[in-house]
């Protein structure tokens, strides 16, 4: 998770083949957004209905084959470009981009501290 000037405030190391949505509700019990922005990914019953009893904003945009479609704000949407340029930042740095560490620990360290340099940045 990254907050409204794009630095990181929440992560999470999962393996490859793990769906996004899985984090996002544990993510969130670190942080008091106003506004969750996410993709498609994200378009679940059971999240928003987490994120409006906590009172945050859902800006999800609903998948084509939702029967009752739901309002989003995409003028908020277009905000979720500061996540996709963190995920650029990190795979500047080469030993993250492809990922030299085999251990999740030891990976997952430089991650944390990448974040902190693009943090004092």
């Amino acid at each position: 998770m990254v907050d409204a000037l794009g630095n990181p405030v929440a992560l999470s190391l999962t393996p490859g083949q793990a769906a996004d949505i899985t984090q996002a509700a544990p993510l969130l019990h670190e942080v008091q957004p106003s506004a969750f922005i996410g993709d498609k990914g994200y378009d679940s019953d059971a999240l928003v209905e987490k994120l409006e009893k906590r009172g945050i904003t859902p800006v999800i945009p609903p998948k084509a084959n939702r029967k009752e479609p739901r309002e989003t704000d995409f003028a908020l949407y277009r905000e979720r470009n500061l996540v996709e340029r963190f995920f650029n930042a990190l795979k500047q740095y080469r030993g993250i981009a492809t990922r030299y560490d085999k251990l999740a620990n030891t990976f997952l360290t430089g991650v944390l501290l990448v974040c902190v340099i693009l943090w004092l940045n």
